[in-house]
């Protein structure tokens, strides 16, 4: 990975014209930076807009490594995907039989 610091949104906004953008990740509005990941022929790159630090470009050697940026990315911004607990079923279900029973001191079902 390289990286680059830029002092404008303007250079960053030429270098996007030209890529094909794969994802986003972030929000200027609700967070303090937006990283834009895209590809220019066989580059593949972070455009990272700031408004609390600096900007900034990086260059990934290889789609891999690129991928996992986007996670990472995720993951500081709360945009990850999270794996489905498969407990909570399971602890649902002892509960709903525990209280479905007849309760031998009251009347009640």
């Amino acid at each position: 990975m390289e990286e680059i610091e830029l002092s404008s949104w303007l250079t960053l906004d030429a270098i996007k014209k030209t890529a094909n953008i794969e994802e986003s990740v972030g929000d200027l509005q609700t967070g303090h930076f937006v990283s834009v990941f895209c590809k220019i022929e066989d580059d593949y790159l972070e455009l990272c807009y700031s408004d609390s630090a600096s900007n900034f470009l990086r260059r990934y050697e290889d789609k891999e490594e690129f991928l996992k940026a986007i996670e990472k990315r995720k993951e500081e911004v709360g945009e990850s995907e999270f794996e489905e607990d498969r407990t909570y079923g399971a602890f649902e279900d002892e509960e709903t039989e525990e209280n479905s029973g007849y309760d031998e001191d009251s009347e009640n079902y």
